[in-house]
Formats: C-alpha cells, sequence, structure tokens
C-alpha cells in the first residue's frame, strides 16, 4: 500500500507554491495558513505575504498591523498573531526552524501537528501528522467503527505505526492529497483510488459512512448593527479588543442585538466605545458566516454628536484609499463596500451589500 500511494502521489500531486520548497520557514508559514482553510483561498495569500516577508527575520521586524493587513479575509487571526511570535522568538534563537520537535513545540503557536508538519517535509524527520484527511483516509480503508476512533490518540497511534520513515514528508503529504483529492467527504473518486484493493469501506460498499459521524454543532443566529461614521473623506474605525478570531483588528463600530433592532446600536455604542451618534437610515444588509455563527448585518450611517476619546490605539479616522492597508476582516469590508458614495469621489456607488 505504501509504495502505491508514494507513487501516485509522486505522479499526479497538485502543484502548490509550498511544495517547490524545503524551506522550513516557507513550509511553516503554508501549514498555518492551511488550519482550517481551502488550499484555493490561501495560494494567493501565500504567495503575498512570501512577497513581503521573505524571511523569517523580515516578519520578526514587521509591525503586527502589517502581518494583520496581509493576513485581512483570511480568518483566524490569531494564526498570524502567533506566526510573527513565532518569527519573533526564532531570530532570538539564530533565525531558524528548530530540528528536534521538542524545540519546535517551545516555538509561540506551534503545536504537534504543525511541528510535525514542519519537521516531516522540510528536514524528512520520521514524525507522522494527523488532520481531517487522514482521518478519513484511515476511517474508511480499514472501516474503523466506534467512539474509539473519535478521538485523536487512536489515530495518532495508527498514523505512527503506518508511517514510512524513509520519506517521511512524502508520505504524509501524499495521505493528505488523497484525502483532499480522491477520499474526500461527500462522492469519493473511488476509481481513481491508487490504494482501492486495500480499502475495507468500499468492500464493503459503504464507503460514505466513514468515517463514522459526530453531531453537528447546530449554527447560532447573530445580529448586528453597524454605523459607518464619515467625515471630510474620511470613516472612523474602532479597534477590537483582543479575540480567538478577529482581535486586534480595524472595524466600524457595531454591536451585536439581542433583538436584531438597529434604533438600539447608538446606546451600545456610547456603552461600549464611549461614542455618541446620530442614527441616518439603514442603507445595507447581508448575511456572513464566521464558524458556526451566522451573521445577519444591518449597516446604517450616522454622525458623531461629540468627539470620540482622544485614544489613538481604539480610533482612528481613515481614508478610504488607506484601508487596504489595514487589517479589517472580510466582514467589515463588506459592510464599507456598501458605503461608498460616487466613484468619482473614490468610492464605490451605494448598493445592497453581497
Amino acid at each position: 500500500m505504501k509504495r502505491a500511494l508514494l507513487a501516485w502521489y509522486r505522479r499526479t500531486r497538485r502543484d502548490l507554491p509550498w511544495r517547490r520548497t524545503k524551506n522550513a520557514y516557507r513550509v511553516w508559514v503554508s501549514e498555518v495558513m492551511l488550519q482550517q482553510t481551502t488550499v484555493k483561498a490561501v495560494v494567493p495569500y501565500y504567495r503575498a505575504f512570501l512577497r513581503r516577508f521573505p524571511t523569517v527575520a523580515r516578519l520578526a521586524a514587521a509591525p503586527e498591523d502589517e502581518v494583520l493587513a496581509l493576513w485581512s479575509g483570511l480568518g483566524y487571526y490569531r494564526r498570524a498573531r502567533h506566526l510573527r511570535a513565532g518569527a519573533r522568538h526564532l531570530v532570538q534563537r539564530g533565525g531558524r526552524f528548530p530540528r528536534t520537535l521538542e524545540a519546535a513545540l517551545q516555538v509561540p503557536g506551534v503545536g504537534p501537528y504543525t511541528a510535525a508538519a514542519v519537521l516531516s517535509i522540510a528536514y524528512d524527520l520520521a514524525l507522522p501528522v494527523v488532520d481531517g484527511n487522514v482521518r478519513r483516509v484511515f476511517s474508511r480503508l480499514f472501516a474503523l467503527r466506534g467512539a474509539r476512533w473519535r478521538g485523536d490518540r487512536a489515530f495518532d497511534a495508527m498514523a505512527e505505526e503506518w508511517l514510512d520513515r524513509r520519506s517521511p514528508g512524502d508520505w504524509n503529504q501524499a495521505l493528505m492529497e488523497l484525502g483532499a483529492t480522491v477520499c474526500t467527504p461527500q462522492n469519493p473518486d473511488c476509481a481513481h483510488c491508487p490504494v482501492r484493493a486495500r480499502c475495507e469501506a468500499r468492500a464493503q460498499g459503504a464507503v460514505e459512512r466513514f468515517p463514522e459521524k459526530r453531531p453537528r454543532r447546530k449554527p447560532v443566529e447573530v445580529a448586528v448593527a453597524a454605523a459607518v461614521i464619515e467625515r471630510q473623506g474620511r470613516v472612523l474605525l474602532v479597534r477590537r479588543r483582543e479575540g480567538r478570531l478577529l482581535g486586534r483588528l480595524w472595524e466600524v463600530p457595531q454591536t451585536s442585538l439581542d433583538g436584531g433592532a438597529a434604533p438600539q446600536l447608538a446606546g451600545e455604542l456610547e456603552a461600549r466605545h464611549g461614542l455618541r451618534v446620530a442614527l441616518g437610515a439603514p442603507f445595507g444588509q447581508s448575511r456572513h458566516a464566521i464558524t458556526h455563527r451566522r451573521v445577519r448585518i444591518e449597516a446604517v450611517s450616522a454622525r458623531l454628536l461629540a468627539e470620540p476619546p482622544p485614544d489613538s490605539a481604539r480610533f482612528r479616522w481613515v481614508r478610504w484609499s488607506e484601508l487596504e492597508a489595514l487589517p479589517i476582516s472580510s466582514m467589515t469590508r463588506k459592510i464599507l463596500s456598501s458605503a461608498g458614495a460616487a466613484p468619482a469621489q473614490g468610492r464605490p456607488a451605494r448598493r445592497r451589500l453581497p
């Protein structure tokens, strides 16, 4: 099975930019970006990121806002902050990604999966990796049933047992590639699977029953109202507090609403940010998904009744032309895209949000 899978991978693997290098820094960047993000989404971000930060030293020296701005739209922004913190950690220790698992796990933001992936791919260390693709491939190959196979430890042991120690980097990537392109969650392409003859789930005619499903988390509906405050060609942004998903990004003043009514917004903004505003009419609505949340957005024009508190770390007036250089979430960009006036004034025309 190992020989067949490795031969298939070396013959048919996708030509991805991070597969053209053994540079540990570049492999590390790709592995962090690929966490909970599709390959298609990552490729342009990866190329832009490495154009700006081609070395660990360049990333370590960059301001956090510059790093977050390049990450804007990719989501899970804590990854970007950890990557920068990890680069600073490495520069203080010689500037190279460690060659041992123990040292790699000391790098900020690097856990067992990322450490094993980077060390096996860049340095050919015999370390197995287990992600969702690997779990699905093993679940189907061996028709794994029962609660034992819903945790990580059993799969870690299986990955260790089956690891090809002569080519650990290619082996790990081959398993992940098989799961990503052939042994997919829906409609797996069994006819083109290089190990179909060994697949017990296929022999049972039950491929799509594996892996056994866990109960899905029910989506949470959230209503958000956002105030777009403009003055002299600038828009007022506030900085989010530290958080797992969108922490420390810039956004238009906004708040979640229990009742989903925009008139609550003025009171909430004064309570949260000390901003006194007069609200205009709503001008845009949209929906946005963040992990298990389904967000309904209502954008409202507003004007200040008093100057914001003098705190440049929390408030910022930004020209429309400067927005691309700031760390702003895709949800905020959606809101701002609906807030423009005529194209002649340098912004898109008002329209319903996509």
